[in-house]
């Protein structure tokens, strides 16, 4: 369970074993409610201590804990059911708004009404609602058929339907313009209310 903290304690990373480490000794507290920024340059880091939190990545060195209990290989994949990642690049399937938002949910086990509820949460269901077949339009191959603030507001629509404690945003906002940044960010800011968010960016007006 995650119930008070996530805990990076002397971490370190490298990509191969002749690389210098892009994480060394990092050491992070991460209470649950908070939410947490993370900036900087490509290149640093960011997504890579995520990408360890999350159980993509094993670190070289050090550990990681959530609520003082360190995991290991038999306990990531417990552990991965408490997050929720909206990531740059958003993956869509050729079929409707409704699947991808409810995606690896078998249609006839789709809840509609907290799919609505949650596009209504995400600021997207004025969209969707303007649309000729509304939930049921087909977003095309990666979501071509839709723009990226769109693609994006779906991700977002999809994390919040997974209602997990910790909701991880990486370069989220990056892909599109100031005005459907600022749009997404009010949908973030509502989404992210009582979760722990953390949030990656290279922009500092995007924390």
């Amino acid at each position: 369970q995650f119930e008070k903290t996530i805990e990076i304690h002397n971490l370190s990373f490298r990509y191969n074993m002749h690389d210098k480490l892009i994480l060394d000794n990092a050491n992070l507290l991460i209470r649950k409610g908070e939410k947490v920024g993370f900036i900087g340059e490509t290149g640093c880091g960011k997504s890579t201590i995520l990408d360890i939190v999350m159980g993509l990545l094993s670190q070289t060195g050090g550990n990681l804990k959530v609520d003082g209990i360190t995991l290991t290989n038999e306990l990531m994949p417990a552990w991965q059911k408490h997050i929720t990642h909206v990531p740059q690049a958003v993956f869509l399937a050729d079929t409707t708004i409704i699947e991808n938002i409810a995606f690896g949910i078998d249609k006839q086990n789709i809840d509609y009404k907290r799919v609505v509820q949650v596009a209504e949460q995400s600021h997207i269901s004025e969209f969707i609602n303007n649309l000729p077949s509304g939930f049921e339009t087909i977003v095309g191959e990666r979501g071509v058929k839709i723009s990226g603030g769109q693609r994006q507001r779906l991700a977002i629509a999809r994390a919040v339907l997974k209602d997990a404690p910790l909701l991880i945003l990486d370069e989220a906002t990056s892909a599109v313009d100031n005005e459907t940044e600022a749009a997404l960010q009010r949908s973030i800011s509502k989404v992210t209310r009582n979760r722990t968010a953390v949030i990656i960016a290279h922009r500092l007006s995007t924390i």
